[in-house]
């Protein structure tokens, strides 16, 4: 019985009718989006990089030694690393996840093929780098020691040739879906074979949770960079990290003083550093819903105020033909519910096409449909939570009152 009354109701206010509506249907447009755009972020957050991240130490030096010593010196750096107390393991390596550089090779089945070559992640590095960077071999097994070769006697080669290569699983299943890796041989520098002899159940990409030509792809060559050309990766025992930076720096200061410390850094923390862009939108979005919802609801509390000062007189005529309290409170209830509901039909279509142009412009994901009645829903509840205050005080009108008003 309070739907005709309602409706010739909000005819006569048509605007500030329109202007709820407007209000809550960008709000709707804008908090469905944002919350997508969390929701990825926060998955972003948490990737998981299958690396002992918690426990490695990463220590990168630049120095001015020759190029003909360079070896020598970081085998040297190696041996004095392994010997500082809280260090379980040490490996040198071309590049490191969260760090500062991408090596990337194209990948085939045949020499010489030109399409459908797929991108991956190219590392390399000395003995040990499985094991220090904490990582689970699930098909074939290491490198064996005479396999690996020096990056800086390959270099030299007219045609450089790695007869052994480790790969992630990802990767295994691209190439050979369904089938076992190990034996398999691909071709990537120089388009010279080189033969599967391990698959790891995962090997991050160095910007884990970008977009990226090579994606989740990554391949491991036994050859040994010099620390001119690599970075070293320490594992360490719990709660030792600190001090086993510390002591690093120091030993390789000893074996020759003229280098610098580029980076020297737990990877949590550099972990840390390449997610800070993610955690700040996510507190930035966090923020912009929170300020809509509260300025909606304001919104809708003022008008339901106004409301019920112009209706005070009509108010108090319902009370005394008998309407009651709850009655009264629910017409102002579902007056709310009908504004808001009007605001989330058009606040839907706006939130699909506000998702489409940001698909053109900043190649995000498509909006799920879910976030669509999650948005609904909280701004139906957040409706009825603006309108109970002032629906209560139109409630609580005494009716003799209310019509001499």
């Amino acid at each position: 019985m309070d739907l005709m009354p309602i409706l010739s109701t909000l005819r006569r206010h048509k605007t500030a009718a329109g202007l709820i509506v407007v209000e809550i249907a960008l709000t709707l447009a804008i908090v469905c989006n944002a919350l997508h755009l969390i929701a990825t972020r926060l998955q972003v957050l948490q990737t998981d990089t299958g690396l002992a991240e918690s426990e490695l130490v990463v220590l990168d030096l630049d120095g001015t030694v020759a190029d003909e010593r360079a070896d020598d010196v970081s085998a040297q750096d190696l041996q004095a690393l392994r010997a500082l107390p809280g260090v379980k393991s040490v490996a040198l390596t071309n590049q490191v996840v969260y760090g500062y550089n991408s090596n990337n090779s194209s990948v085939s089945l045949e020499p010489g093929q030109r399409q459908g070559r797929l991108s991956a992640a190219n590392y390399s590095g000395g003995e040990g780098l499985i094991a220090t960077l904490g990582l689970k071999l699930v098909e074939g097994r290491d490198f064996r020691p005479e396999e690996y070769l020096l990056g800086s006697v390959l270099s030299k080669q007219d045609k450089r040739t790695v007869g052994q290569v480790i790969v992630n699983r990802a990767l295994a299943q691209r190439l050979w879906p369904g089938e076992p890796a190990v034996g398999k041989v691909i071709y990537v520098i120089d388009d010279t074979p080189s033969t599967v002899v391990g698959v790891l159940e995962q090997l991050p990409h160095p910007y884990p949770g970008r977009k990226s030509d090579s994606g989740d792809l990554a391949m491991l060559f036994p050859v040994k960079p010099s620390y001119r050309g690599g970075v070293y990766l320490l594992r360490t025992e719990p709660g030792q990290r600190d001090a086993v930076l510390k002591a690093a720096v120091e030993a390789t200061a000893r074996i020759d003083p003229t280098r610098v410390v580029g980076t020297g850094a737990t990877l949590q923390e550099m972990r840390a550093r390449h997610f800070a862009q993610d955690r700040s939108m996510v507190w930035l979005l966090s923020g912009v819903i929170v300020a809509l919802m509260v300025v909606t609801a304001f919104g809708i509390v003022g008008l339901a105020s106004f409301w019920v000062q112009q209706r005070t007189r009509m108010i108090g005529t319902r009370r005394a033909l008998g309407a009651t309290r709850a009655q009264i409170r629910r017409y102002f209830q579902l007056e709310n519910f009908m504004l808001t509901s009007s605001g989330i039909a058009i606040g839907m279509a706006g939130a699909l096409a506000l998702s489409l142009w940001l698909m053109r412009l900043y190649e995000l994901p498509r909006l799920p449909l879910v976030w669509l009645p999650v948005g609904a829903l909280a701004l139906w509840l957040l409706g009825q939570a603006a309108v109970l205050a002032p629906a209560r005080r139109a409630a609580a009108l005494p009716p003799v009152a209310a019509l001499r008003a």
